[in-house]
């Protein structure tokens, strides 16, 4: 027998192989990693989408919380777990975007460790302020930052997550200084936030959302291209501080290595889920939206945020050990 010819009979096994494993997957419990906290946009996503593979593969889907290392940590445990398709992890795009460019040393590579599997969401940031201060909107909040330069302190969900880079550009364009107080998401911030220890927070509409209608939280701005419909009395940034947009994508990406067949298996199943009316409505409450799509438009999108939060990291000067 020709080495040609078994090297031919040993693909089409591979392949025999792999669509075999795609029709019986999954046969066991599935594990979604969240690089964040629960209560965030990450976790409420992850936590619907996960319930609905449940139901249709009659499997418990695991939501691993990993916070750590501004979502870094949760990523790597992603990137590095076993290709078999029993790992998956929820991916805040920007924030890893902005990783490349900020971090002087990353232990995974975004685009060579992870396949792209299905866009999962946007949730927008709002901009929140503890009402002990005497700002209304984001022109006093600048005016505020001017007047006190290196008094107010933002709180963000960590080093190097979109939550500080958007603090970061929020104060390159309104021309002032602020503390900056990183935390490992946007819980333990809240925290901070809601006795006034900080002042100022990028964060989630999800988690800050209760906060804003109570009143113990005044909302100044939405961070995204055009205001949320939960909060459509907000004003939308750009609205005051031109060419300041901010949108927040999540993907669930799978280690490199996993099948093409479960790859596709898993995102034809997650594009069900997401265009369920009860999870469209649940994220639209929350003030995002769903998303979808072919892993190629999940790679298309992952590869513009690096290109335009990277130029944000490095304009700002952003660079973490």
């Amino acid at each position: 027998m020709s080495s040609r010819f078994s090297s031919m009979i040993a693909m089409m096994l591979a392949l025999a192989a792999g669509i075999a494993g795609a029709q019986s997957y999954p046969n066991k419990p599935v594990r979604i990693i969240v690089p964040f906290p629960p209560s965030g946009a990450a976790d409420l996503i992850t936590r619907m989408l996960g319930q609905k593979l449940s139901e249709a593969w009659g499997q418990t889907i695991i939501v691993d919380n990993r916070p750590g290392a501004g979502g870094n940590l949760g990523i790597e445990l992603g990137a590095k777990a076993a290709p078999d398709g029993y790992t998956a992890v929820i991916v805040p795009l920007t924030t890893a975007a902005i990783a490349i460019s900020a971090y002087t040393k990353l232990n995974y590579d975004l685009e060579r460790d992870l396949a792209p599997v299905v866009l999962a969401g946007n949730v927008p940031h709002v901009l929140v302020m503890h009402p002990s201060l005497p700002a209304r909107t984001v022109k006093e909040v600048v005016a505020l930052g001017k007047a006190r330069p290196g008094e107010l302190a933002f709180a963000s969900q960590g080093q190097g997550t979109l939550s500080h880079l958007e603090q970061e550009l929020f104060k390159q364009m309104g021309g002032f200084t602020a503390l900056h107080v990183p935390y490992k998401g946007s819980a333990p911030g809240l925290l901070d936030l809601l006795p006034g220890n900080v002042q100022l927070f990028f964060d989630s509409i999800p988690s800050s959302l209760p906060h804003i209608r109570s009143g113990r939280l005044r909302a100044i701005g939405v961070a995204s291209s055009k205001r949320s419909p939960v909060l459509p009395e907000v004003p939308a940034i750009h609205e005051s501080l031109k060419g300041f947009e901010a949108d927040s994508w999540f993907g669930i990406m799978m280690p490199t290595g996993t099948s093409r067949e479960i790859i596709v298996k898993f995102n034809a199943e997650a594009q069900k889920a997401l265009a369920a009316q009860d999870v469209k409505e649940r994220l639209f409450s929350q003030g995002g939206v769903t998303g979808g799509g072919t892993p190629e438009m999940l790679a298309e999108r992952t590869r513009a945020d690096i290109v335009k939060w990277g130029r944000v990291a490095r304009s700002a000067g952003v660079k973490i050990e």
